[in-house]
């Protein structure tokens, strides 16, 4: 198992086309298998678009392909968040002490259609598309695909599942009792609307993530090339302030003038997108294990760790993935019997950590970021990283603008808040005393 072979790559996604070019650098055979057609061709499908907040990890893996150059020419950077109240005005927070780093908003159509054309421009990497799994047998390495002529068979002594939060492959796992895997979901979906450019310019700010935070729910939006934005609401499914409870055009616009003022006069076609896009699921994916033991068959990406959106690391923690999978085949000589198990050890409490950690960040977004408390946490953040450069840094930036493994970011700005937290304390106190010893030399003074 150590010579170049083919290997099975099921999904030709972000994760898989990226996965098919590492594995092909170091000399190996790739069958990559797509259950669409060739995405390149129809484009990105109706209201399902959430567009990526591509940050360091990503670029990380990218740089070591030679691919950042070529897929960062259509990105833009965001610097920071403007947060949008009902009432009053924008409120910028920049992502970095000196405001100097920024996340990249990129195309997940154009991502993957840049992926795509690199994967089959490598050497000894063939893609099928139109291929949908339909059984596997990891004792055997035997593959099954539903096709639009019909059934094929395949084989491979390595099968790497790389197709997303509704693996096939980690279904086949699961049936075979290979694996246990439990989705989460939350009680909010998202839908897409858009803004257009005006006058063929932004009508917001294309240096920012774009808020409008309320409470038990929010939307966003991320500028794209043609300076329009993807705007998605994050909303509960069901209730009064749900997706269920605007049911015609009328609710809709109502809805939008009390609650999002400023974004009608923006989208001329607000009422339309939001009755005709659909409301996808959100959920994490939590799977016991990723590999198969003793066989040459693992989950990657999306497939083992689907994760909520609300920190932008889903593609992100896909690529480092890759990365790390890579590293451990050149720490083991191309062993995937010992390869596959390390990958899965170093990377699966990452995955877990920023799973926690996103869920974190969709109640800090929506509730916490147009507070008072939160912003003056911020400003503390950013003191202590003047203070101590390099020792402190908040966890945004951590996790965004650096490789420092998610598990370890995790603890780290845990005991950073406990000091913040103690150092709150003895302010608090010391701030109480020193009223309470002015109160009574003031005093003792009238009393004089």
């Amino acid at each position: 198992m150590s010579t170049p072979q083919e290997i099975a790559v099921v999904g030709a996604g972000l994760t898989g086309s990226l996965l098919a070019c590492y594995l092909a650098r170091r000399g190996h055979r790739v069958a990559l298998y797509e259950r669409r057609p060739d995405p390149r061709a129809g484009g990105a499908e109706r209201g399902r678009s959430i567009n990526l907040a591509l940050s360091e990890r990503g670029l990380d893996a990218l740089r070591r392909i030679g691919l950042e150059r070529q897929v960062m020419a259509g990105a833009l950077p965001m610097s920071g968040r403007m947060i949008h109240p009902v009432a009053g005005g924008l409120d910028f927070q920049p992502y970095s002490r000196d405001g100097g780093k920024a996340i990249h908003s990129i195309s997940r159509s154009g991502l993957n259609a840049a992926l795509l054309d690199a994967a089959e421009a490598a050497p000894g990497v063939r893609v099928h598309f139109g291929h949908r799994l339909t059984g596997a047998d990891f004792a055997t390495g035997a593959l099954r695909f539903e096709t639009p002529g019909g059934t094929v068979h395949a084989a491979a002594p390595v099968i790497l599942g790389a197709d997303g939060a509704g693996s096939a492959v980690r279904a086949q796992m699961a049936a075979s009792g290979a694996v246990r895997e439990k989705v989460a979901f939350l009680d909010h979906g998202y839908k897409e609307l858009t803004i257009p450019a005006a006058g063929g310019e932004f009508a917001l700010d294309p240096g920012a993530l774009h808020i409008w935070p309320r409470g038990g729910s929010m939307m966003i939006a991320l500028p794209n090339p043609d300076r329009s934005f993807t705007c998605t609401l994050f909303w509960p499914r069901d209730g009064a302030s749900g997706f269920a409870a605007l049911d015609g055009p009328a609710a809709v616009e109502r809805h939008f003038r009390t609650r999002y003022p400023d974004v009608p006069p923006l989208s001329p076609g607000l009422v339309d997108d939001y009755l005709r896009n659909p409301v996808g699921r959100l959920g994490t994916v939590h799977c016991d294990r990723w590999v198969v033991p003793g066989r040459g068959a693992a989950l990657i990406g999306d497939a083992a760790h689907a994760i909520v959106p609300f920190y932008g690391q889903g593609a992100n923690c896909a690529f480092e993935d890759v990365v790390e999978l890579d590293r451990c085949l050149t720490e083991t000589a191309g062993r995937w019997d010992r390869a596959l198990p390390l990958y899965e050890a170093r990377r699966k409490d990452n995955a877990d950590a920023i799973g926690r950690m996103a869920l974190e960040n969709f109640t800090e977004m929506r509730e916490k970021v147009a507070s008072p408390a939160f912003k003056l946490a911020r400003k503390a953040d950013h003191a202590m990283e003047r203070v101590l450069p390099g020792r402190w840094m908040s966890r945004y930036e951590l996790v965004s603008f650096s490789t420092e493994p998610y598990a370890r970011v995790e603890r780290r700005t845990r005991r950073q808040r406990h000091v913040l937290a103690g150092l709150a304390v003895t302010l608090t106190t010391g701030t109480a005393a020193l009223a309470l010893h002015r109160t009574a030399a003031a005093r003792r003074g009238a009393g004089a």
